[in-house]
């Protein structure tokens, strides 16, 4: 892995559902505590109510499960509806991107989360030396996010 590329990766998975409701589910960050395994809830921040390029939200994050509780937070920089959702997280020093692109396919919506580290030095030589560990739990985590995504929208 190049220290000049920012470290990055994404799963992705098919839902049977309309591209509708698959986009209430990917942009309605009120309701992440449902999908993902770390953020366990997020609320709308600055008068935003929904999303929108430059709405900002906070997400409540236990790290991997089982680490240290804190709040970070977050803003909607594309916002492109029933195709593209992708926001930073750690406010003006953003450490990270998080983002799902949609895509309509005969059975349904090709759903792909995907996360892009900051090209910050600190960050480039983390992922160096853990990104490894931690580009696998991000893996297990987006894939948990998408099935449980996958099990509402289908029901």
């Amino acid at each position: 892995m190049s220290l000049l590329r920012a470290p990055y990766g994404e799963v992705s998975l098919t839902i049977a559902a309309p591209i509708e409701e698959v986009w209430s589910l990917v942009s309605d960050v009120t309701r992440i505590g449902e999908f993902s395994p770390e953020t366990f809830e997020a609320e709308w921040t600055h008068g935003a109510t929904g999303p929108a390029v430059g709405a900002r939200f906070r997400g409540h994050v236990k790290r991997n499960g089982v680490g240290p509780i804190y709040w970070v937070p977050c803003q909607i920089n594309v916002c492109e509806p029933q195709q593209h959702l992708e926001f930073s997280v750690g406010g003006k020093n953003a450490v990270n991107n998080w983002g799902y692109r949609l895509e309509e396919v005969p059975d349904g919506v090709r759903v792909t989360e995907y996360f892009r580290l900051s090209t910050a030095l600190p960050l480039r030589l983390y992922w160096l030396l853990l990104g490894t560990l931690r580009g696998r739990t991000n893996e297990r985590g987006m894939r948990t996010t998408l099935e449980r995504m996958k099990q509402v929208a289908e029901r």
